[in-house]
């Protein structure tokens, strides 16, 4: 056992923020039996092989996860826009689901669809950012930046 320096933290939070985005989604899209077993499936598989990658190589896993988010960033930004195009009528007068609205914490009037996308591709280009800020890091010794403690630190010494 060892020091993690404050990572975990940032990678909890990180991992529950995406559960919610997976949850909220499911919700949405209420799929079938087959579909539930695809997405387990996948995530299984998945899990396998980013842990043994991530016992080799830390920062590659981490600049990996930053170039997926950044594509995450890219793809809700495209929905946001066929959705203001009008491209996609099931969602421009849907409003987000009880959960979404209760952990973003969307105020009355904006939570529409598109309001989740923006909160979604907001946490994504966040995710994005630790990640590769992350992949930079010397997991051994460098504290995590991200990391509350470390950054009550850096007020209280200033």
């Amino acid at each position: 056992m060892r020091r993690d320096y404050g990572w975990i933290e940032t990678l909890l939070e990180e991992a529950y923020n995406e559960r919610m985005h997976l949850l909220t989604f499911l919700k949405l899209s209420q799929p079938g039996p087959a579909m539930y077993f695809m997405v387990l499936a996948a995530q299984c598989v998945f899990f396998t092989g980013f842990s043994l990658a991530y016992l080799i190589s830390p920062r590659i896993c981490h600049r990996f996860v930053g170039y997926l988010e950044e594509e995450a960033v890219i793809t809700y930004t495209k929905a946001i826009q066929e959705l203001d195009k009008g491209n996609l009528p099931l969602w421009s007068n849907m409003e987000a689901p009880a959960m979404a609205i209760k952990y973003w914490q969307m105020p009355e009037g904006q939570r529409s669809i598109r309001s989740l996308l923006l909160c979604v591709r907001a946490d994504e280009a966040n995710h994005r950012d630790v990640n590769h800020t992350l992949g930079n890091l010397n997991q051994d010794s460098d504290p995590n930046p991200f990391s509350a403690k470390f950054r009550n630190a850096l007020k209280e010494a200033s």
